[in-house]
């Protein structure tokens, strides 16, 4: 990006963007203040309205999102107001991509970069069509190659389920790009990633569609599945995104992550790529846990005798409770933590996913204590806690 206007210039910017329905989507990152009235993160996006045009401010606290449709003749100044709370933000146009600065005496450098946005107007009808972060008949080789697209772009009708999942994935994933750093290379490893479709889209992402310097890596058990997901990052061209085998508990491959994605790893396979993450202080986490059997064992408690009794309740609780479990740990660790419901082909219809941006909310102490009435109450013990050397003991 190129130095610009410095100071009130972005005021001009914002309300021309707003003016000329301009703005395709902003994102306010990097609080001035940390405090619990402050949201960690705001996105901005255009919406119809039967009564009008407007702009959604989606502000993002704790576990939970907050929206406000702002009248577009309000919405320059609260944008304006906005930028007055936040270090950063990224404000797409047709025209170019706008980065706003803030620095420590609160003046607000533009950088203007090549647009990336694309037009992407919602409107409020159960009937509007889906945008996705890689769109309908535009053809991806990626895509063409795994026989999720053909030549010229369309979706193979066979695949559309797993097309509408790599871009849940994505949107997922495109949330927390502003928590991972910037100004230097990043490295993702996903583990698990089996035939790796999220694997070459979170590349696409990244590396072709946002610009970013980044390596990923790609870990599995299976050797044939590596040889040709290997073969393809080759015929691609990516240079830096790489395959190998190897165990989760197990990999040595790197001394520093940015970001670890761990889909579908198998029990307590999820709960060590959970703890690698946290060893490495991975900025962010995106898991996906797949089958789910230490706890079922376990899980002893009379008052909830009427439940437990049903096998199949029994399961999908025990489920439930491994994820609190993990999400809570992460927590202790200094993660904000929220799970998520995610697309989920190869096991059930609909799973969750559990997000965890570093960065620390509230106190790890409380957390700590509800999480320690929870499991005694429940008379469990995970892997991660006992695995955890450095979880602090009561």
């Amino acid at each position: 990006m190129k130095d610009g206007h410095q100071d009130h210039g972005w005021h001009i910017f914002l309300k021309e963007a707003v003016a000329g329905r301009l703005l395709l989507q902003g994102t306010f990152s990097q609080p001035r203040r940390k405090d619990a009235e402050t949201a960690r993160k705001v996105s901005i996006r255009p919406l119809k309205l039967k009564n009008g045009f407007y702009y959604q401010f989606e502000r993002f606290a704790g576990n939970q999102a907050f929206h406000e449709n702002v009248p577009e003749n309000e919405a320059a100044d609260k944008l304006i107001e906005t930028m007055a709370q936040y270090r950063q933000a990224l404000i797409k146009t047709p025209e170019s991509d706008v980065q706003l600065l803030a620095n420590k005496k609160g003046a607000v450098a533009m950088l203007r970069g090549k647009p990336t946005g694309k037009p992407e107007l919602r409107e409020a009808s159960h009937n509007r069509v889906k945008t996705y972060v890689i769109p309908e008949g535009e053809p991806v080789p990626f895509l063409v190659r795994l026989g999720v697209m053909t030549p010229d772009g369309k979706v193979v009708k066979a695949k559309y389920d797993k097309f509408r999942q790599i871009n849940r994935f994505l949107e997922m994933a495109s949330d927390v790009l502003p928590d991972l750093p910037r100004g230097r290379p990043l490295t993702v490893v996903d583990f698990g990633c089996g035939k790796s479709y999220l694997t070459f889209a979170l590349y696409h992402l990244f590396a072709v569609k946002e610009g970013l310097p980044v390596r990923i890596v790609g870990l599995d058990l299976k050797a044939d599945v590596i040889r040709e997901c290997s073969r393809l990052a080759e015929d691609l061209g990516w240079e830096r995104l790489s395959f190998s085998v190897g165990d989760i508990a197990d990999y040595e491959g790197a001394s520093a992550v940015d970001m670890v994605v761990t889909l579908h790893a198998c029990d307590t396979a999820t709960d060590a790529a959970l703890l690698k993450a946290i060893a490495w202080n991975a900025s962010v986490i995106l898991s996906v846990p797949c089958c789910q059997h230490e706890l079922f064992r376990q899980i002893s408690q009379p008052v909830l005798k009427p439940m437990l009794k049903h096998g199949i309740l029994k399961e999908r609780f025990a489920a439930l409770v491994t994820d609190a479990i993990r999400a809570n740990l992460l927590e202790t660790a200094g993660y904000r933590t929220q799970i998520l419901e995610f697309i989920d082909l190869e096991h059930t219809p609909k799973n969750l996913l559990i997000r965890a941006v570093r960065g620390k909310q509230g106190s790890s102490e409380e957390v700590r204590k509800e999480y320690e009435a929870f499991r005694d109450f429940l008379a469990v013990s995970s892997f991660m806690e006992r695995e955890w050397r450095e979880w602090p003991k009561s």
